[in-house]
């Protein structure tokens, strides 16, 4: 194997991990800000005097679950370019 190709072989890997990071980082944000909000809904469903607090902690829910995908946009940047 020549080592232009293996260069190539190397960047179409990078690629790959590159897509295969953000891509599974974003599932289980994606999963945990729907159980999140469905359980939202649903306890104002049952007490809507309630609504505020917890739309507020639902909102503060969503913001830590979408830490999680904005680590892994970052981890995937990374490999991206090459600094991992």
């Amino acid at each position: 194997m020549e080592a232009t190709e293996l260069v190539l072989n190397v960047e179409g890997l990078r690629l790959i991990a590159t897509a295969l990071a953000i891509g599974l980082a974003a599932i289980g944000p994606g999963i945990g800000i729907g159980i999140v909000a469905s359980g939202a809904l649903q306890a104002i469903g049952r007490n809507p005097e309630i609504q505020g607090t917890v739309v507020t902690y639902m909102f503060l829910g969503i913001a830590f679950t979408e830490a999680l995908a904005i680590f892994g946009l970052v981890i995937s940047f990374l490999i991206g370019f090459n600094v991992l």
